[in-house]
């Protein structure tokens, strides 16, 4: 499932947190539910399907006709080159789910309960603030380009603003600060990215789904605000997994390449 570069495509799934039954039992309980929504970047997995489509295609060439230690060579630059690929493009997700923000970097899957999440920013790239550590969203690449885009077209709105309503010398500071209006902090939200006068086109992707997942969190925590703060410290943990999947073909890959190089 994937996105537009210009907003996301939510996915519905029958439970987040891995419970047979969990949506089913919600949905007859008085408490909102919410489906999965899924972040990715629609350039990267192009990027990574061309990447990896060129990579088996030279490999097999070489593995086919190539003549020595070519063959051999080839299948283990395969074999490592092709989980990197992955991990880089195809793999990064972010996951907001009823319960939890799930968050797939290269090699480690950040599980964050929505207790847990104390602020994302945008600025060069995105970090997530959440059980006290920082990390580094890469399924969110911030892109200076769609960002000088909607700061222009804030600015140009501004400026049509001021014609049409008389603000004069108002509309001209609103235009001279579009990039508050994007992408600057939230105060009210401790850190987060503020609701932007404008939607849409004057947003950038990234910052436009930094938004959306700092209300979230927001939202989630004025719902358990009745809740028992030491009883939800117990079970709400940030999770920090490997990604052996990709870690292990990688290695092994590695691995096997250094050994034919130093063999031959």
């Amino acid at each position: 499932m994937s996105d537009t570069p210009g907003g996301d495509k939510p996915t519905s799934s029958g439970s987040d947190d891995g419970v047979p039954g969990h949506s089913a039992q919600s949905a007859h309980s008085d408490e909102p539910v919410y489906g999965d929504k899924v972040y990715r970047s629609v350039p990267g997995v192009a990027g990574g399907v061309f990447l990896l489509a060129l990579l088996l295609f030279l490999s097999i060439d070489a593995m086919l006709h190539g003549s020595g230690r070519a063959p051999i060579t080839a299948a283990a630059v395969l074999v490592a080159a092709a989980p990197l690929v992955t991990a880089f493009t195809l793999w990064p997700q972010v996951r907001s789910g009823e319960k939890r923000l799930l968050v797939r970097n290269p090699f480690r899957t950040i599980d964050a309960p929505w207790g847990t999440v104390e602020s994302l920013t945008a600025a060069l790239s995105v970090e997530l603030r959440a059980g006290g550590r920082k990390f580094i969203v890469w399924a969110l690449p911030v892109s200076m380009r769609q960002r000088k885009r909607a700061n222009k077209q804030a600015m140009i709105a501004a400026g049509d603003r001021s014609v049409g309503g008389g603000a004069g010398r108002g509309g001209r500071e609103g235009g001279r600060l579009g990039f508050g209006l994007m992408g600057g902090a939230d105060r009210r939200g401790g850190g987060g990215f503020g609701r932007p006068d404008d939607t849409g086109p004057t947003q950038a992707w990234a910052d436009k789904t930094v938004i959306e997942l700092n209300e979230r969190a927001e939202m989630f925590r004025a719902e358990r605000g009745a809740v028992d703060e030491g009883a939800a410290a117990v079970t709400d943990q940030v999770k920090v997994t490997w990604t052996w999947p990709i870690i292990a073909p990688l290695a092994a890959g590695i691995i096997a390449l250094i050994v034919i190089l130093a063999t031959g």
